[in-house]
């Protein structure tokens, strides 16, 4: 496999890193470069065609600089999906129907699409892999829940909602639609759907006597 050289010391950038000693302390922005070609690959082929040698050519790197971080491609991508940013910001616009306007136009934001393409890319795997599972549920659903409960909650303290209403079933609405999308169409959901549902089912359910 040829070796990237680097165009200023004129050296092999990665045989610097595979040579060092075991004392020496490994460049962090090595591992930061090497998950982000493990989600950009995630989101373009899946995790079943993803493989140890496409992450390190597409990071510039040897093979070997990989497997001295992680067992395997199921770690990497465990770590890799938990340095992703938070998908969801939390709005406080002052009602019910502005905050959920404001979750559904992140879905139409570049950073939201790409991490929707990396849970594609994941669930062919997560039934398979408990690991995988779990990262899963964290960072796609348990999240987005969450942000979604915030918001409900405050909604019941403004008189919004009906204070026995059952928040977490309300709030996992949209995640559950969006894997259903994700699962059947292979399409990352866009600000449309998004609104779709809040307005035709969030927002009714919530605001139900």
């Amino acid at each position: 496999m040829e070796v990237p050289v680097d165009p200023v010391a004129g050296g092999a950038v990665e045989r610097k890193e595979e040579h060092c000693g075991r004392g020496r302390r490994r460049d962090p922005s090595r591992d930061d470069e090497l998950c982000q070609a493990a989600l950009e690959l995630l989101a373009e082929i899946g995790y079943e065609r993803l493989s140890i040698d496409a992450v390190a050519a597409r990071a510039h790197a040897g093979k070997g600089a990989v497997y001295r971080r992680w067992s395997g491609k199921a770690e990497l991508v465990i770590e890799a999906v938990g340095r992703l940013k938070g998908p969801l910001a939390e709005p406080d616009t002052g009602s019910l129907r502005g905050d959920l306007e404001e979750i559904a136009c992140a879905f139409g934001e570049g950073g939201n699409v790409f991490e929707t393409r990396v849970m594609a890319g994941l669930i062919s795997a997560v039934m398979q892999d408990a690991g995988l599972r779990e990262v899963f549920h964290q960072y796609f659903e348990k999240s987005r829940r969450q942000v979604l409960e915030a918001v409900l909650r405050r909604a019941v303290k403004r008189g919004e909602v009906a204070p026995q209403r059952d928040l977490e079933l309300l709030a996992g609405l949209l995640p559950a639609l969006v894997f259903q999308r994700v699962l059947l169409h292979g399409a990352p959901p866009d600000s449309a759907f998004a609104r779709r549902v809040i307005r035709e089912v969030i927002l009714p359910l919530a605001a139900a006597p």
